[in-house]
């Protein structure tokens, strides 16, 4: 029973050096993906321990099938190459190895729509998603089975699943030809994105790796929707999505790609037909602002957009050099950018981050978030290292956690926040008052943070790049930046070695500049200064 088709399109106009890439890409894929892991293969994907043997984050990453739409890509731009067969093959080895709703492919229905939704953007490559094969028609069931089993969960988790879920469960109904499953679930992905993101762009997971994710699930279901003729998705669909690609591109380095490290991701990058990785946004963001906004971002050349027949508009989104969103303010100034943590909060933090600074130049980070780790870390230091509130470069009483864990993935007694001018005012649940606020001149950026409470000690640890820092009585320089500080009370600094997680399921050691005063300080002026810019050449 055929999953693909036998023979794949001509391939449309690509750059070569593009076309090239996706060749050698496909020829570098493995030949036999670990799809299990440490998990039972076997086990009924429900009753599942999803943490006792390891970290199936990884595993589910093997699972959703992304080989399916480079294959494809391949077999466009290289017909006699072997890629449709090495996809069919793919697709058979995967069915056998993971009988429907057994094991730790089948153990979440985020997991089976990715899965849909990377088989049906290969189906639409080729040219076969208006009449799949029966192979392809058969999993696009299983998955939307799997979505349909575990509804209320996804919903539940205000965050990536209460939309990708159904995204999924769309891409299943649209290829199946039911039309009216398609419609409702396009409601339903409307009637989330009016929950979960804001009007201004903000996503209820604050963190660009996760509304990355979130764009490149709206960007597929867009693309197919439009390609099979169905109406518009319904208000306000639309407006978010553009509101969120533009959140995204002001974070998103023009030169690199990069993005700061804020909240916790996971380094998926859905659909990638540009072949970015995980580490550069700028595709994504490409594709999103054609489909949602008519205009382009930082890649008018995208070979990922080429793909998809999107035109190139002759508008690009443009930077405010000053702007709010719900759980972030951010600032651009030239080659540098600011993003401060913190708002009113209507969606559970992921990490003890509030009033965290994270400062860029270049895409490169100078002030630093400590980054996700894994979500079940080989071992228990990992997560108070980097999702702690000394993780993160905002004040710290009394060296006491300001939100307890009650969960892998919550944590309680959140703080109370709101609007300051430019900053942002916070007390927690033992009383204690922070205000932070944040201004720059030139290449100088300076935090002022105003305390008040009950607290006996703070302590700020401000987590920095790897660099030649030199300690003195007042700060710390580098050839990367210096730090000065001026406090209302006396106050002490040492540097101390520290950890960050570059990437989802890595570590790394960090510097970290520590400052620790008693009460009664009141008053802390941090300004950090970046070198001059080279002038242009």
């Amino acid at each position: 029973m055929p999953f693909l088709p036998s023979v794949a399109p001509p391939a449309p106009q690509i750059d070569s050096k593009a076309s090239a890439r996706v060749v050698q890409a496909a020829a570098a894929l493995p030949t036999q993906p670990d799809w299990h892991g440490p998990f039972a293969a076997t086990a009924p994907s429900l009753d599942l321990d999803l943490f006792g043997p390891g970290d199936v984050r990884p595993i589910w990453e093997a699972n959703r099938l992304a080989a399916l739409p480079l294959l494809a890509q391949a077999a466009r731009l290289d017909p006699g190459g072997g890629h449709l067969a090495r996809a069919e093959a793919l697709l058979g080895a995967w069915c056998v190895a993971n009988p429907p709703f057994l094991g730790p492919a089948w153990a979440c229905a985020q997991e089976a729509a990715l899965r849909a939704l990377h088989l049906a953007l290969a189906l639409a490559l080729l040219d076969a998603d208006r009449d799949p094969p029966p192979g392809a028609r058969g999993l696009l069931r299983l998955c939307a089975r799997r979505i349909a089993a575990t509804p209320h969960y996804g919903a539940a988790q205000d965050n990536n699943h209460a939309l990708s879920e159904p995204a999924g469960a769309f891409a299943c109904a649209l290829l199946l030809d039911e039309r009216e499953d398609a419609a409702r679930h396009g409601r339903l992905i409307a009637a989330r994105l009016a929950r979960l993101v804001g009007p201004e762009g903000g996503f209820a997971q604050v963190s660009p790796g996760y509304t990355r994710l979130l764009l490149d699930s709206l960007a597929l279901v867009e693309w197919l929707r439009r390609r099979h003729g169905l109406a518009p998705f319904p208000a306000p669909f639309a407006a978010r999505a553009a509101a969120a690609t533009a959140w995204l591109h002001r974070l998103t380095d023009p030169q690199t790609g990069a993005t700061p490290r804020l909240g916790v991701e996971d380094g998926s990058a859905l659909g990638d037909l540009s072949g970015a990785g995980p580490r550069d946004a700028r595709a994504s963001v490409e594709r999103a602002a054609r489909l949602f906004a008519e205009t382009g971002a930082d890649l008018p050349d995208d070979p990922g957009c080429a793909w998809l027949g999107l035109p190139r508009p002759s508008a690009t989104l443009d930077r405010p050099t000053h702007w709010r969103a719900e759980g972030l303010l951010g600032w651009r100034r030239g080659r540098d950018c600011a993003v401060f943590r913190g708002g009113k909060l209507r969606f559970r933090p992921a990490q003890a981050d509030l009033l965290h600074l994270t400062l860029m130049r270049d895409g490169v980070e100078i002030l630093r978030d400590g980054g996700t780790g894994a979500y079940n870390p080989p071992a228990a230091w990992w997560g108070p290292a980097l999702a702690g509130a000394a993780a993160h470069n905002g004040p710290v009483f009394d060296a006491a956690e300001p939100m307890p864990r009650a969960g892998r993935f919550l944590l309680a007694r959140w703080p109370r926040m709101r609007a300051a001018g430019d900053g942002i005012a916070l007390i927690d649940s033992r009383g204690n008052r922070a205000t932070r606020r944040v201004g720059v001149v030139g290449t100088a950026w300076t935090i002022t943070d105003t305390l008040g409470g009950p607290f006996r000690r703070v302590a700020w640890h401000w987590r920095l790049p790897d660099s030649a820092w030199v300690l003195g009585p007042e700060g710390a320089t580098s050839p990367r930046a210096t730090l000065r500080f001026a406090a209302d009370a006396p106050f002490t600094l040492r540097l101390a070695p520290g950890f960050e997680s570059p990437g989802y399921g890595a570590i790394a050691p960090a510097t970290l500049l520590v400052l620790e005063a008693t009460a009664p300080l009141t008053r802390l002026v941090t300004t950090v200064i970046l070198p001059d810019p080279e002038p242009a050449a």
